[in-house]
């Protein structure tokens, strides 16, 4: 555990206090924690904001999507945490999940690889584990949902054949595309990731369910299944 976890954020540099960091280095300088303890704004006897958040944090295995299903009486069940704090951490939650879905209003067409790339990548381009996403389309190729079905290391994510055809058949999508992330920068495709995509192409096209394309995405760029042929 850091030094700083149980000393008032007041008594830190100011270099790695939560809001001084952001507005020297920049809020993507920020972990998920340090961002929480903003909302926080203080801690409590014994412990900093930032302890308090990383707390809160680990009792959802930092995962931010399931941080933010918790009701306010859930959150007010941690120390330090009242009805105030727990409003301010659900409505910034609430503001981050709006903000992911309000692009998808206009239902971008995908005509081209970059355009899907476009509509996920700002999801998945700089996570430091992996995801598996998918993109629903409509009859005519515009994406009306994004839908995450599985999180894992920065290594790999475990990936249901049957849960991402369900996913894609109650979401009555005309067809789909898989995206993963690659935490390292790498964009080859592993063995595991070619075998997958075979896997997904056949069990759609037996369900009329068509996938058109998977992209594996990193902060460097995308690499594309159906660019290269192999969908």
């Amino acid at each position: 555990m850091s030094e700083y976890s149980t000393r008032a954020i007041t008594a830190w540099a100011e270099e790695d206090r939560p809001r001084e960091k952001m507005i020297l280095k920049g809020k993507l300088a920020l972990s998920d924690a340090e961002l929480l303890a903003i909302l926080l704004g203080s801690g409590t006897t014994g412990e900093s904001a930032v302890a308090v958040a990383q707390t809160i944090l680990a009792s959802v295995d930092y995962n931010l999507n399931d941080l933010g299903k918790r009701s306010l009486s859930e959150l007010q069940k941690f120390r330090g945490i009242g009805e105030a704090k727990a409003v301010t951490i659900a409505a910034a939650l609430e503001l981050g999940r709006r903000r992911q879905l309000s692009d998808l209003r206009e239902r971008p067409r995908i005509g081209h690889s970059r355009d899907a790339y476009n509509t996920i990548a700002p999801l998945l381009a700089d996570l430091q584990h992996e995801e598996f996403w998918l993109l629903l389309l409509n009859k005519a190729n515009e994406v009306f949902a994004r839908e995450r079905l599985s999180s894992g290391g920065m290594s790999g994510t475990v990936v249901d054949i049957k849960m991402v055809l369900k996913a894609a058949l109650d979401g009555k999508a005309a067809a789909f595309i898989a995206v993963h992330n690659h935490p390292s920068g790498n964009l080859q495709p592993s063995q595991a990731d070619i075998d997958l995509t075979r896997k997904l192409k056949q069990s759609g096209a037996l369900l009329d369910l068509p996938m058109l394309d998977h992209l594996i995405i990193s902060e460097r760029g995308y690499f594309s299944f159906a660019d290269e042929g192999q969908v």
